[in-house]
């Protein structure tokens, strides 16, 4: 019985532990991605995307059932596609798609419906047919997910209003746009939360312009 005991607690012990390491490999992950987002630029910015890439890259390779490993990769790829731009953008903006869908196989509930806000950004953002994969239809039933698993997010809300602004839907953007400023901080994530409002509050000023 004392065995039993014993090795339902050492079990219980390794799961904790395990736990405990995925979160702080996800915070770190997230936190150097705020830095080099947006603290970086030009050169320093794209070599740094790549090593971040690299070691998200072994996370997933580490942990291939983990939607959050999955999904981190998918948003490191496709915000360096961002920095780097021309043609180098659209394989990385691939590779993206590819390891966000991986992300929704595995658990589309991950971080908050996270996997679905980037996926539907990057359909918007990349060119359509025949140069890329982009489709705004596609965008939207993507954006409108995140927005069902996470309505009050500040990325689901603000993601959804800068679609909304580009398809010419001002007042819906604005709404949205608004929403996403009212989002409860995110305690653990202080940069990322900082340089977004930052980044809704100049889409309010562009939208604002159009009204």
């Amino acid at each position: 019985m004392k065995k039993v005991v014993y090795s339902a607690l050492t079990g219980a012990l390794l799961l904790a532990s395990s736990q405990v390491l995925a979160q702080t490999k996800l915070l770190d992950i997230q936190h150097r991605w705020a830095e080099v987002n947006y603290t970086l630029t030009d050169d320093a910015q794209e070599d740094a995307f790549e090593s971040l890439a690299k070691e998200a890259q072994a996370w997933v390779d580490a942990e291939p059932n983990n939607a959050e490993a999955h999904i981190w990769l998918g948003i490191i790829k496709s915000t360096e596609a961002g920095a780097v731009g021309g043609l180098g953008a659209l394989g990385l903006a691939k590779e993206a798609k590819a390891s966000l869908e991986k992300a929704l196989d595995i658990d589309p509930n991950a971080l908050s419906g996270s996997a679905y806000a980037s996926l539907g950004t990057l359909y918007y953002k990349v060119p359509g047919w025949p140069f890329g994969f982009g489709d705004d239809d596609e965008a939207e039933k993507l954006l409108k997910k995140a927005l069902e698993i996470n309505p009050k997010g500040i990325d689901s809300n603000y993601f959804y209003a800068d679609y909304l602004y580009e398809q010419d839907k001002y007042k819906q953007a604005l709404t949205y746009a608004q929403q996403a400023l009212a989002a409860e901080p995110r305690p653990e994530r202080p940069l990322a939360d900082e340089r977004r409002r930052a980044e809704v509050r100049a889409l309010i000023d562009k939208i604002n312009k159009k009204l």
